[in-house]
């Protein structure tokens, strides 16, 4: 009875959240493809329609529209900006609702089970809030707990994103969505899997092993579920708090994030797709920041080597001007049906991307930019230039390195970092080959349990 009961709850929250974003967001939509038929509409007044219909939500279409704001060129720039102002916090579970919470989760001794926990929360997002609390052995915990039923949220909210890409390609069919809806939703869901973070985290504490500047929570499977992680408390600083220190421990910083991007990345084919500053904090040692606490292992996509043999192949080609491995790589990354022109264009944007590991210097990330900014102007150019000669579809697997590394350029310009980028990257890739990533990256996730994408 309890479970036909809760079956039903279920039910009637996934009809009620289909009714409330689909109303919000099938309005704004008809409002919009209205204004456009009459010519009444102006890009701008467009997207303050659509933030004004999701910012009444909570919840995973948050996570979603941000998401949307921050792979560049997915959206106009007006939407962008407008999606990027919406807050994904939600309001925080009370004391008594936790409390419930816990004991559907680790049963009704679950207090005794802790040394202390705050019911009280310390920080709380799109999925769910973190509580601060201790082991029976007295070691410091960081619990994240699930909101109820984000399941039935999500998938409504997803439901929601196709209307969000449909208008858009009917709008601007120069950049195909189809793909990058696809992955986000394949993200989006894997991120309600608590199990599965926990896994990535152990993943990384293994592929930065040998990284000192960066450090990574242990998990506690015996106080985790599917709905309720537990990893070590890591103290640190908001990363923002050191932007006035000095450009040595600036540097130091962000070198710490360079090699927590990359070192996964060129050696196991593996990101952290959500370079969110919310998502670091800073370690020190006798008063000076000494590195990084990686947080949050909620977005992290597993590539095929042969995705990473393409980064190579760019890299490289772009470095000794070999047009036939630059293509090489566009083909290795699922670009298709690939003119001269297209290709031109996709250099555009590559160069941006790379342009930074292709200067053997001493540099910024990209001057007299700001991290709002970093990426928007190559992204109009390209789109510009693919309305000439497009469409393209960005394939599946190019979303989220794309929106990582715009991230990770992002807190190198919140940072101020001067660093040799290009000694940086070279270093990362120094033993490249397929076979060793192949390898590793096989070892790795057998040893954690986890699957490839």
């Amino acid at each position: 009875m309890a479970e036909r009961d809760d079956e039903r709850n279920r039910m009637s929250a996934r009809v009620s959240r289909y009714a409330r974003v689909g109303a919000n967001v099938g309005g704004a939509a008809a409002r919009i493809a209205g204004a456009r038929l009459f010519g009444r509409e102006t890009e701008k007044s467009n997207a303050a329609l659509l933030g004004q219909a999701l910012g009444g939500l909570k919840g995973p279409i948050m996570k979603v529209a941000q998401l949307m704001a921050t792979i560049p060129d997915v959206l106009p720039p007006e939407y962008a900006e407008e999606l990027s102002k919406l807050q994904s916090e939600a309001p925080p579970m009370g004391p008594a609702f936790v409390k419930r919470r816990m004991m559907a989760e680790l049963g009704p001794d679950w207090q005794s089970r802790f040394g202390s926990f705050e019911l009280r929360s310390s920080h709380a997002a799109s999925l769910g809030q973190v509580h601060k609390a201790t082991a029976k052995d007295g070691s410091r915990l960081a619990c994240k707990l699930q909101y109820p039923d984000m399941q039935s949220a999500v998938e409504a909210d997803l439901q929601q994103l196709e209307i969000l890409f449909a208008l858009h390609r009917r709008m601007d069919p120069a950049i195909d969505t189809r793909e990058i809806s696809k992955e986000i939703g394949a993200r989006v869901r894997e991120e309600l899997d608590y199990r599965r973070e926990a896994k990535n985290a152990a993943l990384y504490a293994i592929m930065l092993a040998d990284e000192p500047q960066v450090r990574v929570p242990a998990s506690w499977p015996e106080l985790s579920t599917g709905r309720l992680l537990t990893l070590d408390w890591l103290d640190g600083e908001k990363m923002l708090s050191f932007k006035q220190h000095s450009l040595p421990e600036r540097n130091r910083i962000a070198t710490a994030m360079f090699k927590a991007w990359w070192t996964p990345f060129s050696r196991f084919g593996v990101i952290h797709g959500d370079p969110h500053l919310g998502n670091y904090t800073v370690f020190s040692e006798g008063g000076e920041p000494q590195g990084i606490n990686l947080l949050d292992y909620g977005c992290i996509r597993i590539f095929p080597p042969r995705f990473v043999g393409g980064v190579v192949d760019l890299y490289r080609g772009l470095l000794e001007g070999d047009e036939a491995r630059v293509v090489h790589a566009y083909e290795t990354w699922g670009f298709k049906g690939l003119t001269r022109e297209l290709v031109d264009i996709l250099n555009i944007w590559a160069r941006f991307i790379y342009g930074p590991l292709l200067d053997d210097r001493v540099r910024t990330i990209a001057d007299k930019v700001s991290p709002a900014e970093y990426g928007r102007r190559e992204a109009f150019t390209v789109h510009k230039a693919l309305k000439e000669k497009g469409p393209v579809r960005v394939p599946q697997e190019f979303v989220f390195m794309d929106r990582a590394a715009i991230g990770l350029g992002g807190v190198f310009l919140h940072l101020g970092a001067e660093l040799n980028f290009h000694a940086l990257f070279d270093e990362a890739i120094r033993d490249f080959s397929l076979a060793a990533v192949e390898r590793r990256q096989a070892e790795a996730l057998a040893k954690v349990g986890l699957e490839p994408t």
